[in-house]
């Protein structure tokens, strides 16, 4: 159920409000957005009468959710997430953000160069995967934490922030020194306990959809985060599993306004595992940000046909260049900034 509150509303009306659905069983998820305060209530309601809140001191409105997802769902914050970082960073706003980096942090040479390209270009985070979740067990892992702490060094000495895969709780606390977002990759979509654990950490978390994943089971899978109280939240349309064969995964552009239209939460787009090849990487990466994709997540390496992993899709430092100059262009004829 959702309880809209009137504008005008006090604390004081706020909180009964909010001790009442506690009374009736129900947990309160609250919400402030420019005008007026919204109040998710989550569990036991189907048997609720919606009636005796609508009559209570300072409530608007009150509607049942009829979707699964009750946190996630636009009804809960009709204005839109936007997730604030360090340095003005915002994910959601009128700024499309750019995020990149190497598939894998291979050597502080690797991750120093890059973070100076991607900052000269106009890039707000930088991205690496420390600890790598691969199909061949024989394939590089990554270098762990020594690995992350490369990477923080080198967004700090350029202003960058830093993203990267977390996979399993365990990697959760020695992590939060080191990154400013965690990044849940395709494969642990629907690993509900570490979903549930990063809802308690208050740090953001971009969440990628998984291969065979529907958009509602995107949603359902950022409800775990949410109900945690984190709600910090960017979801990311990598591409899902279908027949065809011509790319790694088929790009799904319509996920973004789909999105858009069912959820509060950002969207990035990640043209680079989305098609797999580096000659597709460019033009999805402007039909994401024509769709009105927040954020736009790219892989980039000084070396890239030598990338430990992921290499054929990964863009060379002035294949990044050039597609940093052909986004501003998109972005502005869709009236956003990059």
């Amino acid at each position: 159920m959702i309880v809209a509150m009137q504008e005008q509303a006090t604390e004081e009306q706020i909180d009964f409000v909010i001790d009442a659905m506690v009374d009736a069983g129900v947990g309160v998820h609250r919400t402030t957005g420019a005008s007026q305060t919204i109040l998710a209530g989550v569990g036991p309601t189907a048997s609720l009468d919606l009636s005796k809140f609508e009559l209570l001191p300072g409530v608007l409105r009150v509607h049942r959710i009829s979707s699964p997802y009750k946190l996630a769902g636009r009804s809960f914050r009709p204005e839109g997430t936007v997730v604030e970082f360090a340095h003005g960073v915002k994910v959601g706003s009128e700024r499309v953000v750019v995020m990149a980096g190497p598939c894998s942090i291979e050597d502080r040479e690797q991750i120093f160069e890059t973070a100076a390209r991607v900052k000269a270009a106009g890039g707000s985070f930088l991205r690496g995967g420390a600890f790598k979740p691969r199909s061949s067990p024989y394939a590089f892992q990554g270098l762990g934490i020594p690995g992350l702490e490369m990477m923080r060094d080198a967004a700090d000495a350029h202003g960058l922030l830093v993203l990267s895969e977390v996979m399993e709780i365990s990697q959760i606390e020695p992590m939060l020194p080191f990154v400013d977002c965690f990044q849940v990759g395709a494969r642990n979509m629907q690993n509900f306990n570490l979903l549930r654990e990063l809802g308690q950490v208050r740090k953001p978390v971009l969440l990628k959809r998984g291969i065979a994943a529907t958009i509602e089971e995107l949603l359902l899978s950022s409800e775990y985060i949410l109900s945690g109280g984190n709600y910090d939240v960017i979801l990311c349309e990598r591409g899902i599993r279908t027949y065809e064969t011509a790319t790694r995964n088929t790009m799904d552009i319509s996920a973004i306004p789909v999105v858009k239209k069912l959820s509060h939460l950002p969207i990035v787009a990640d043209p680079s595992h989305g098609t797999g090849r580096r000659d597709m990487i460019a033009p999805m990466a402007r039909a994401a940000v024509a769709a009105g994709a927040d954020a736009v997540l790219v892989e980039v390496h000084p070396n890239a046909d030598k990338a430990a992993s992921d290499a054929a899709q990964t863009l060379y430092l002035d294949q990044f260049d050039k597609l940093m100059g052909e986004l501003r262009i998109i972005a502005t004829a869709v009236g956003r900034t990059l």
